[in-house]
Formats: C-alpha cells, sequence, structure tokens
C-alpha cells in the first residue's frame, strides 16, 4: 500500500473477493529535515547534505500515513517494512546509469528487486498466498494453467511494461486487483467507499528526486567529477558547451542549451569524450537495437519471432522482428523506423496483450 488510491482500492478489491489483507507499506527512506519533510524520502547511508528532493513520489511520510488511514477505513491490519538499505542500491543504480551517458528506469528495478522481489521475503514470513499492488496490469490464467502478465484494460494506464523484469516463477502468487479496471471507475469506487485518498494526486515522478533535479542529485553523489563536454551535431560541428551529461536523455527537446533556429534532439551521449550529439528528428531514426540482461515472462524463445515492441514506458508498441542472442542478449529490428531509442531504456516485446519478456537497450 503506497498511500495512493489504486493500491487502497486494491486493498478494498481484493477483501471483496474473499482474502485475508494485510497491508504494508514499503519505507524506502528518512523524513528529511525542513518544510518539505511530509512529502520527501532520503536514503540511507548518503543521505547526509543531500539536495532537496521528494515530489509526487510514494515514500514519503505522509503516504505512509495516507496508507495508514485506509488500512483503518478497510480494518485490516498494516505494517511499514524498513526498505532503506535496498532502497539505496536503486539510487546508486539511478545515479550510475545517468554518469554512463544511459537513461535508467528506477521503476522497472524498484518492481523487480523490491515490490515484486523483497517484498515476497515478507509475505512468505507471515505464510501469505500472494502479492498484490495496485499496479495497472493483469495476471491471467491461461486454459492450460500458466499465468500469463498482460496489459491492464485501461490503456492510458497501463504499467505492464514496467513489471517486464520481474521473475517468471512468481506470476502464480501475485494479483493485480485494479487492472481489470479503467481509472475513472477505480476513483469513483474510492469515493463510493469515502476512502482518504479518494481525490489524491497520481504519482508520477521518480520518488527520490524532485522533478527537474535528477542532474543535481547526480552530481552531488558523484562528487567532483567533472562531466562536462561539448554540444556537437551529427555531422561534428561543435555548436556549444554543457556542463554535464547527466542533463541528457536521447530524445529529449528542451533544455538543450544552444538555439539552432528548429526543433533538434539529443541523438547520442558519450561518456567517454562527453560529447551530446544533438540532431533533427530524423538523426533520431533506428531499425533495429540490442538489448542485454533479458528476461522472459514467458517461455524463452530460442528462435526468432514476431511481437510488438515498446521501448519507453509511454511510447505506443511498434511492429518488429525479435530473436534471441547468446549471452542473454536480444536483438529487435523494426518494421518501420522508430525515434528515441534509448539506452539503459527498456524494450518489451508483447504477443497481443501479453508481455513476453524484454532486455535492457543496449
Amino acid at each position: 500500500m503506497s498511500g495512493g488510491v489504486d493500491s487502497s482500492v486494491a486493498g478494498h478489491l481484493l477483501r471483496e473477493d474473499g482474502h485475508e489483507v494485510v497491508g504494508v507499506f514499503m519505507r524506502q527512506g528518512e523524513p528529511a529535515a525542513g518544510p518539505q519533510a511530509a512529502d520527501t524520502c532520503r536514503v540511507a547511508p548518503h543521505a547526509v547534505n543531500e539536495p532537496p528532493r521528494g515530489g509526487r513520489g510514494c515514500c514519503g511520510a505522509a503516504d505512509a500515513e495516507d496508507a495508514r488511514r485506509v488500512a483503518d477505513a478497510l480494518d485490516i491490519p498494516f505494517y511499514a517494512l524498513d526498505f532503506q538499505p535496498q532502497f539505496a542500491r536503486i539510487v546508486d543504480y539511478f545515479v550510475d546509469e545517468y554518469a554512463r551517458g544511459r537513461t535508467p528506469n528506477p521503476c522497472i528495478v524498484c518492481n523487480r528487486w523490491l515490490k515484486f522481489g523483497k517484498l515476497f521475503d515478507y509475505a512468505d514470513s507471515v505464510h501469505a498466498e500472494f502479492v498484490a499492488t495496485g499496479h495497472y496490469a493483469q495476471c491471467l490464467t491461461h486454459q492450460d494453467g500458466t499465468r500469463w502478465l498482460c496489459r491492464g484494460l485501461d490503456p492510458e494506464k497501463d504499467q505492464s511494461y514496467a513489471l517486464f523484469g520481474i521473475d517468471r516463477r512468481r506470476l502464480p502468487r501475485i494479483l493485480l486487483p485494479v487492472g481489470a479496471f479503467e481509472k475513472t471507475r477505480i476513483r469513483a469506487l474510492a469515493s463510493r467507499l469515502d476512502l482518504p485518498v479518494a481525490e489524491k494526486r497520481d504519482s508520477q515522478d521518480v520518488c527520490f528526486v524532485a522533478p527537474g533535479q535528477h542532474a543535481q542529485l547526480v552530481r552531488h553523489r558523484r562528487g567532483d567529477i567533472s562531466t562536462a563536454g561539448n554540444l556537437v551535431t551529427v555531422d561534428g560541428n561543435i555548436v556549444g558547451r554543457h556542463d554535464g551529461i547527466e542533463r541528457f536523455t536521447v530524445g529529449q527537446r528542451k533544455k538543450l542549451g544552444v538555439a539552432m533556429g528548429e526543433p533538434y534532439f539529443v541523438v547520442r551521449v558519450d561518456p567517454a569524450t562527453c560529447d551530446v550529439t544533438i540532431g533533427r528528428r530524423e538523426d533520431l531514426a533506428r531499425q533495429q537495437l540490442t538489448a542485454d540482461s533479458t528476461n522472459w515472462l514467458a517461455p524463452p524463445p530460442e528462435h526468432g519471432f514476431r511481437c510488438l515492441a515498446q521501448i519507453r514506458y509511454n511510447s505506443l508498441p511498434v511492429a518488429a522482428q525479435a530473436r534471441p542472442l547468446p549471452g542473454e542478449r536480444l536483438e529487435v529490428v523494426f518494421d518501420e523506423p522508430t525515434y528515441g531509442v534509448a539506452p539503459g531504456q527498456a524494450v518489451v516485446c508483447y504477443d497481443g496483450e501479453r508481455v513476453l519478456g524484454g532486455g535492457w537497450i543496449e
């Protein structure tokens, strides 16, 4: 229970289905000092004198209190678990990826390591049969008895992309109650139940850093290491300077620090030279990609296969041909050029609504 409307209604739906529900809040950080204390969290053990952080996340003191109030309203037991050391690893991953010129996705990592990883240890300790969350995705039982991870019913809220990394063996024990509903129905149900979070805004930002401040976090954690370099065009012309590659991600259009007279985008980030290459939209076009550290929620493929490939959380899936490569790697060739393929993000392969699996874009 994150203190949001989705996991709150999920608790109600589970009770309606006859489950004995235990509410759990994952305490991922320590309350920050100062006026933002109610809405921010800090991560041990590197939290001393860090820059202001927070935003519309899901791990602050106010969220914990919201979750506790909902548990009281649902008349279920509630526990807050200390996941600070594990969550510190996610922040380290986030910082390291930006320093490598890549675009991290901490939500996927959190889902794999914590929400559908470490949380199962606690479930086992209290002899719980299932772990349930408020994600907009569906765990469905196929006619042959296998469990499939599928898209949520609401296409605007579908979160199946961010769940590709979970262990396939966990699927029989995962429940995703809100995935079969549209978000408007979930909010309406929360209002009808008079839940205290019925009108609470959705969390849309990385929970451990305020919007627009990820570069400050990276610099603080990296110390005096400079990643400043040149802004160059795709044909090699130097058109400006920047103060750090952590400010940029492939596909970025705004805040490039240089006026080109027409829209330009980040095409490539080179951590070796600290050059940031910019170009027109057509320079972003990619016909294929490779990915590593693949994870499969269906039987791992032995040969090439057709799929719908999604390269970002908020991007549309596109038709592609994929094939496994040695060393838990994957090649994806798109039917049509695709824009904004970013190293560090995930490519997730679908068969219709079913998540087959994916990997981390190289």
